[in-house]
């Protein structure tokens, strides 16, 4: 009897043990900038990170949002500054980066870990400022998500270790769909500064069946969010804001899973859009977003999972 082959999302898991070489097992670690916003994909992030963690021992000593961050933080020298993966280093979301140089400035005697991100810098001036800050910390090891990201990563911060890897919502692999679909096709297509002209097209139709994590979320949970996330910067009170938060972005994230499982397909432009129907094993058409960000994670990463195909691409399976 021929022995089954391994599910390519089984093998994307498993590389992200990589992260181990620089966290080991049992470390203890100060976990910086996880998401406290209405992008579902982010919260994938962290919900895969924190599982990871979990999985091999790690131990979260604090945890702290951009919103958060305390002016001056006294962190022990045998502490790893583990920063949240994603897709926002670079020069188009200001905050979340200006927030990641203070913290490589702030702590040159500790090992500082950036998680899976994509790189992109509309301005060589403000990747200049990055590695002049990157490059004087003698122990930053940076994992990027695709091939552009990694070239620019060793081209510009020499100094740094970087290291290949998919993104860390793959550890949450796999998710068990919540019902059979009773729909065909969901259009989960990004709404922000990333979208291109191709979505256009794909945008016409029934509302309902066309969403992004804006719409996915309805006013009172975006209020909710909000309310939350302006409670944990002002840092005081009687509730523990921090595992508030914990339960609710379960809950978002449920809701998002509950979503995705109603339809027999997806088209998506959101990166998590698509690894969220991976996850799901669901089949699943991947639109670029404006930088190429979608298609170098595809090619690098996705396009052996039989359920997914990037559009435009001659890619079969």
């Amino acid at each position: 009897m021929q022995e089954r082959s391994r599910h390519p999302m089984d093998e994307l898991k498993c590389q992200l043990s990589r992260i181990l070489t620089v966290i080991p097992k049992g470390s203890t670690i100060q976990y910086i900038d996880y998401p406290v916003y209405n992008n579902g994909g982010d919260l994938l992030i962290m919900k895969g990170t924190e599982a990871f963690f979990r999985e091999n021992g790690i131990r979260i000593h604090a945890r702290y949002s951009v919103l958060d961050f305390p002016e001056s933080l006294a962190v022990p020298r045998d502490h790893i500054i583990v920063l949240q993966g994603g897709g926002n280093f670079g020069d188009l979301y200001p905050v979340h980066q200006k927030l990641r140089e203070r913290v490589v400035a702030s702590y040159p005697h500790n090992r500082i870990v950036i998680l899976p991100q994509t790189i992109f810098y509309r301005k060589d001036s403000e990747f200049r400022q990055t590695a002049h800050i990157f490059n004087r910390h003698p122990d930053v090891h940076l994992f990027v998500r695709d091939p552009l990201s990694y070239k620019a990563a060793k081209e510009w911060f020499g100094q740094c270790s970087i290291y290949l890897s998919p993104d860390m919502a793959h550890q949450l692999w796999p998710i068990v769909p919540a019902s059979k679909p009773g729909k065909k096709l969901l259009r989960f297509l990004r709404t922000d500064m990333e979208k291109t002209n191709d979505q256009i097209a794909l945008e016409e139709g029934g509302s309902d069946d066309c969403l992004d994590w804006c719409s996915l979320y309805n006013r009172v949970e975006r209020k909710s969010i909000y309310l939350i996330g302006r409670m944990l910067k002002k840092g005081t009170g009687p509730l523990p804001m921090g595992t508030i938060w914990s339960k609710y972005s379960d809950y978002l994230v449920d809701k998002a899973i509950r979503r995705f499982s109603q339809y027999e397909a997806v088209q998506t432009s959101r990166l998590h859009g698509h690894i969220l129907s991976c996850l799901l094993d669901k089949p699943n058409t991947l639109f670029d977003n404006s930088y190429g960000k979608n298609s170098g994670y595809f090619h690098t990463w996705t396009s052996s999972v039989q359920t997914a195909r990037l559009a435009g691409s001659e890619e079969t399976h």
